[in-house]
């Protein structure tokens, strides 16, 4: 079922580069990593959300040199590192670590092209993990912290007058032995940890500018104002000082306009046409800043007109809306990692690939998982059309310190005071460099229980910071009832928060699934343990499971969930649970049948209804006759000696077996049938004594799984019916439950 992939165009390095740069060894490389080479590394403007015509790539071949921490400058270097490529990765050309207790140094030389004279010269980074000092001309320019979150510096001052300039930065990167955000990031890689990231490792570039200039731009649409906001931030600029704004649409000028300058500025777009991931419309502009008609200042920038909101569908559901209309989001959680650059892409081919793909799988949203991509990345989602799920990196110890959040805590950690200020301090440097693009529709600021503190407060700062966007906080585990979702993580899943107890929030299942196969030839470590929640040997029992789960997923829909996040776009390292390889070279099922089995998803009709079975509500308790021990099976459809009832779950024994039914009166046969159940080891489901589903291994969760038993509807009758489960040598100690529900449409 699954297929190959092979990119084409593949470079063929030169002869004269292959001395000079090699990657080092991997156990796995992309076929755009095989491309990579000093002159074509990351060449693209990295700013897309303000472009100007003049810059300088400083990508490429840099020295480097590994000291302890507290060394003096180097005055000799161990090698060549290529960047923008982290030195643990392979096409660093290094792939080596960095520890805790050492700094690593770069070196280089540049020079300022004579046009730029006069000019203010902006050194950029657009990303460093974890802690950066920079010098220019053997002189301190400044220093920054923080590994996901862009920064600059004015070197002007530093610099000669003309001739080589020196460059120089340190890096201390205390990977997982400190609170800073860091993700998924570790010194000893295993299960769902990776190969720490140090150092540079997204672009870094000069760009003149004129002291009077525009620093910061980001764009707030009103759909239904039929407006677009521009806020703006601008150094040295007064009202004396025009703005001269050009929109297209289409390639066609629809606004030609001049104004003062202000720090916001309302320009009406009228019959606006709207961007969704179906019709990613985007608004291309050009900025010109102007004092006595001499230009100051010019770049490029682009808005879309789109609206992020909930709204309530007609049975009162919650929905996560866009331009006022409700949309399932349903996308991969994205770790956007890769075997050859680890954190930093191979190239902006590789990362539309896989945004690429997606899309072609019928996903419509990806959750950028504790991860801050290059900002062209997305500006390619911008362009390409996909709701983005933006994570903050989380920052913590794992797992025993409490920092570490666990399910059943009651508390929030209390988070060091430096640390707190730290984490805040990104966490809105990076609002501020991503909330320009349109597609990112959601803010994560904590995942599950890792790091998580003040929830409360983080969650209402975020909301506040930008109340143009949804905020998930957290995103699964330890929910303090704030934030505008309710997010379930369940695995293999499905699973989804009680609507009743959540009337004002939004049910999401933020991460479920997690199906592994193993696909040889393409494994990270072929002498470790490659898993999945489930692991599979054959692509016939993934795709078998995989469309279980979807037929499943789909029934909830109907019951209020707004938005689901299956694990997992590609295979990371240890993980086999990708919908691609590693080495994104496997589809492991095809795109057309994804495609199809996605469908009903985003069907949601508001001509039926769910009610349950039994109970009253939700949070009702249905009549359980349950035994400990059934001798034949004629209780699976009307003897039922010796079974005791029980109006609270039944108590299940390590190793133990349980056999438990409901009695189901029925007016008429309902068009749908679900079942939440929770259980563990060997279950079986019967309807009128005819097994329909069973499953070996049921995994304990935090949360009841849903089963979609709505294909054998014709198994029941209008009046007497019975639903039974039996669960056989639990793996652990479980409250058993079960509940059933019906979908039919309104009449």
């Amino acid at each position: 079922m699954y297929k190959t992939f092979t990119c084409l165009g593949i470079f063929v390095s030169s002869l004269v580069f292959a001395q000079a740069y090699q990657p080092a060894h991997t156990r796995l490389i992309t076929t755009w990593g095989q491309a990579v080479n000093p002159q074509n590394v990351w060449q693209q403007y990295p700013r897309p959300q303000l472009e100007r015509k003049e810059w300088k790539n400083l990508n490429g071949l840099w020295n480097y040199s590994i000291k302890n921490k507290g060394s003096v400058q180097p005055t000799s270097y161990d090698g060549k590192i290529l960047v923008p490529f982290g030195i643990e990765s392979a096409l660093s050309g290094v792939g080596k670590p960095l520890l805790p207790d050492q700094e690593l140094w770069y070196n280089r030389s540049f020079t300022i092209p004579d046009n730029w004279k006069g000019k203010d010269i902006l050194l950029h980074f657009d990303a460093v993990d974890w802690e950066a000092r920079v010098w220019v001309n053997d002189k301190l320019v400044g220093s920054h912290k923080g590994g996901s979150d862009p920064f600059s510096f004015n070197i002007t001052p530093y610099l000669k007058p003309s001739g080589q300039q020196k460059l120089v930065v340190a890096v201390w990167d205390p990977t997982d032995t400190d609170f800073q955000a860091r993700g998924k990031q570790v010194l000893d890689p295993k299960g769902i940890w990776y190969t720490a990231v140090s150092g540079i490792w997204q672009s870094v570039w000069l760009e003149p500018v004129s002291k009077s200039h525009i620093s910061n731009l980001y764009p707030v649409p009103d759909i239904d104002k039929g407006t677009v906001k521009f806020h703006i931030k601008g150094e040295n600029l007064n009202p004396s000082h025009q703005l001269h704004f050009v929109i297209k649409s289409n390639g066609r000028v629809i606004k030609d306009t001049t104004v003062a300058y202000a720090s916001a500025l309302e320009l009406p777009i009228s019959q606006a046409q709207l961007w969704t991931p179906e019709t990613p419309h985007l608004y291309q502009t050009s900025v010109t800043v102007k004092q006595a008609n001499k230009v100051l200042d010019a770049f490029k920038t682009y808005f879309a007109m789109r609206k992020v909101s909930m709204v309530r569908d007609a049975n009162g559901y919650l929905r996560l809306a866009l331009n006022n209309k409700p949309v399932f989001h349903f996308g991969t959680l994205d770790q956007g990692w890769w075997p050859d650059g680890l954190l930093t892409p191979p190239s902006e081919e590789a990362m539309m690939f896989d945004i690429i793909k997606l899309k072609e799988m019928g996903f419509n949203t990806i959750r950028k998982h504790i991860k801050v991509e290059p900002s062209r990345y997305y500006y390619q989602a911008d362009s390409i059309g996909v709701l983005l799920w933006q994570d903050m990196p989380s920052g913590f110890k794992w797992p025993d310190h409490p920092s570490h959040v666990k399910h059943e805590d009651k508390e929030d950690w209390v988070r060091p005071k430096e640390s707190a200020i730290q984490f805040e301090k990104e966490w809105k440097a990076i609002m501020d460099h991503l909330r320009f693009f349109p597609s990112i529709v959601m803010w994560v600021p904590f995942n599950e229980g890792w790091g998580q503190y003040d929830t409360k407060r983080i969650t209402e700062w975020t909301k506040q910071y930008d109340p143009t966007r949804i905020v998930n906080s957290p995103s699964g585990w330890t929910d303090r009832g704030v934030g505008d979702v309710l997010d379930v993580h369940q695995y293999p899943g499905p699973g989804m928060g009680i609507v009743e107890q959540n009337k004002n929030r939004a049910m999401v299942l933020g991460e479920f699934g997690g199906l592994g196969l193993v696909i040889k030839g393409h494994i990270w470590d072929p002498n470790k343990r490659n898993w999945g929640y489930k692991t599979y040997t054959q692509d016939s029992v993934l795709v078998r499971e995989y469309t279980e789960l979807m037929h499943n997923l789909a029934l909830m829909v109907k019951r209020g969930l707004a938005a689901a996040i299956y694990t997992q776009t590609t295979d990371v390292e240890g993980e086999v649970n990708g919908l691609m390889t590693y080495d994104r070279k496997v589809i492991k099922i095809e795109e057309n049948l994804l495609r199809h089995l996605h469908a009903p998803m985003y069907d949601q009709p508001d001509d039926g209804v769910i009610t349950f079975i039994n109970q009253r509500s939700e949070t009702d308790r249905p009549l359980l006759f349950y035994s400990y021990n059934a001798t034949s099976t004629d209780w699976l459809t009307t003897s039922s000696t010796n079974f005791q009832q029980s109006k609270q779950p039944v108590e299940l024994k390590k190793d133990g077996n349980v056999f438990a039914y409901q009695n189901v009166d029925l007016k008429k046969v309902p068009e749908g049938l679900g079942l939440k159940l929770y259980a563990s080891g060997n279950v079986t489901v019967y309807i009128n004594g005819v097994l329909v589903w069973s499953e070996d291994e049921v995994r304990i969760k935090r949360h009841y799984d849903d089963i979609n038993l709505s294909q054998f509807t014709h198994l029941l009758k209008p009046g007497h019916n019975r639903i039974a489960v039996v669960a056989n040598k639990a793996t652990q100690k479980v409250p058993f439950d079960f509940s059933l529900y019906q979908w039919n449409r309104k009449s």
